[in-house]
């Protein structure tokens, strides 16, 4: 069977006073301390809409949703947001929240480890600055050859794929960009090249699936899903038929919480297949 994957998009327009109420005290300070408006809404509507994707598969009010972020470095509550674990054990979901520009998502997955990125599309780029840091020598080659107008989406649409596969694996930009080599982004999504340190001589590479997506009909995002957070060995076995995405209206939810204020399921008519 596919392992479902549930990718809900909301607007930084989404951004209302009302969703303060699913903010846990933490998060609240951080929100009145961020200085930026865009930053405060994206941080506020990443928060809401995160607790609201949970709730379904958690059972519970999405007010109740555990969300904790913990800095490995330092421990102060600014790290990748996660779970807090269960109290009766058992695995919980995984989820990966992206944003960019106007743009905020989260992905859901119940059956693996899960990655989303996504880039606003109409937002400045110096490619060529940022494809030298980003793109392993052959996708560099291969972008210099397109014509200039053509290569920020090429170059978008590779970036969105490494960030989703790093997210999935939960290494983030440690790793180095340029030694993950993917598939030409007119090419269904594929790793080529493992970094070494994720795919060491003693181990297989991670059974990945990734899928390309787009946010509101215009701006690249992708899908990442692994069936652990880890480099998989020889014995692992990848989910067998991919991956099923279900596209959910994200600014409906968050609408729907603030008319409700007891958000409790996804309303028929927000969700549409992939």
């Amino acid at each position: 069977m596919p392992v479902p994957v549930h990718v809900w998009w909301a607007a930084l327009a989404d951004a209302r006073p009302g969703l303060l109420a699913l903010l846990d005290p933490v998060e609240r300070r951080r929100h009145d301390a961020t200085v930026d408006p865009a930053d405060r809404g994206r941080f506020l509507v990443g928060c809401a809409l995160s607790r609201i994707a949970l709730a379904g598969p958690l059972g519970m009010p999405a007010a109740d949703v555990p969300l904790r972020r913990v800095c490995p470095r330092c421990g102060g509550p600014h790290g990748k947001v996660r779970l807090e674990p269960p109290p009766r054990g058992g695995p919980w979901p995984d989820f990966s929240v992206a944003h960019s520009g106007t743009v905020i998502g989260v992905a859901v997955c119940e059956n693996g480890r899960v990655g989303l990125d996504v880039e606003d599309a109409d937002l400045g780029l110096d490619v060529d600055t940022a494809a030298r840091v980003a793109l392993a020598a052959p996708e560099l080659a291969a972008l210099h050859r397109r014509p200039p107008a053509a290569r920020k989406a090429a170059f978008l649409r590779t970036w969105t794929r490494k960030e989703a596969v790093l997210k999935a694996l939960g290494v983030g930009l440690g790793v180095p960009l340029r030694a993950l080599q993917l598939s030409d982004p007119e090419h269904p999504p594929t790793v080529l090249t493992w970094p070494g340190q994720l795919a060491p001589a003693s181990a297989a590479p991670p059974h990945m699936t990734l899928t390309d997506l787009l946010a509101h009909g215009t701006h690249p995002a992708a899908v990442a899903v692994t069936n652990s957070g880890a480099p998989a060995t020889e014995g692992d076995e990848a989910p067998p038929d991919g991956v099923h995405i279900t596209l959910r209206d994200g600014s409906a939810a968050l609408a729907e919480y603030l008319r409700t204020r007891d958000w409790k399921t996804m309303a028929p008519d927000t969700a549409r297949e992939a």
